[in-house]
């Protein structure tokens, strides 16, 4: 068995970016690749495989080029005052993944491991304006790659990482347009039925999204073309650090992260 990390994540400017930063490690630990977590994933369900991920990602199995994340800048009118205000939120360069920089895999998972995951590392999950923000500042926008039987099959989630792989050709930077996003969303707790994942996203080259706002599936559910972008909880506002939980609170600062006419209200 191999020995677990214990790790504490800090979030430290580097750059024009922030970087999630190891501070402690154990020099005997020795991460899965991504190949190899899909090899061990494949006889798994859902609920196994969910706690697999979890377990490497925790135990700091991450390829390092994602803890580099990568800004974004928005702007909102506040209508009263005609004041402009100016945010930047930090966000992944791809989609959470399991290995090594040489070889590592883009791994679905349920809400609810994500979100566990997110907690862990001081990061949110997206609303859909911030999706289509990552989506409009991404430097590789690739066309969705749709697959359609064995959807929420592993052996399907490997081959649409290795599809994706094939579009990307090398090409570095932060990419979009190759998965639906998990997000968070009001509809979530408007909804008379509440284990219920919302997902968003999969844009087309024309910046349309295959994937309208959607909270139809079951929470467990999770299928090949979901995709974990976490985004740190810090975000600079006007200048100044804000939780994301109070940008969100907040009557005017929240429409830097949120559009309330389709549901982008964060639940807590």
């Amino acid at each position: 068995m191999r020995p677990l990390i214990l790790f504490l994540f800090v979030i430290g400017c580097i750059g024009c970016g922030k970087t999630l930063v190891l501070n402690k490690t154990n020099s005997n630990f020795v991460p899965v690749t991504g190949e190899q977590f899909f090899k061990d994933a494949m006889t798994m369900q859902w609920k196994q495989r969910d706690s697999f991920a979890v377990k490497e990602i925790l135990a700091g199995n991450i390829p390092r080029f994602l803890l580099k994340l990568i800004p974004i800048n928005v702007t909102a009118k506040d209508t009263t005052t005609g004041k402009v205000n100016r945010a930047t939120f930090y966000v992944m360069p791809d989609y959470l993944s399991v290995g090594t920089n040489k070889n590592w895999a883009r791994i679905p998972l349920t809400p609810i491991a994500a979100q566990l995951i997110a907690d862990s590392l001081q990061c949110f999950l997206p609303t859909r304006k911030m999706v289509n923000d990552i989506y409009a500042n991404a430097a590789i926008k690739l066309t969705p790659v749709p697959m359609y039987i064995h959807r929420d099959s592993t052996v399907t989630m490997w081959q649409h990482h290795l599809i994706i792989e094939g579009q990307r050709k090398q090409q570095k930077g932060l990419i979009a347009g190759i998965k639906k996003d998990i997000v968070i969303s009001d509809l979530l707790t408007r909804s008379a039925k509440t284990n219920r994942v919302a997902i968003y996203g999969w844009h087309l080259l024309s910046a349309k999204p295959i994937q309208p706002l959607y909270t139809g599936h079951v929470n467990w559910y999770v299928d090949y073309s979901h995709g974990i972008r976490l985004v740190a909880r810090k975000i600079k506002v006007n200048g100044k650090w804000m939780d994301y939980t109070k940008v969100m609170e907040h009557p005017i600062l929240k429409k830097l992260l949120t559009d309330e006419s389709i549901g982008d209200v964060i639940r807590y």
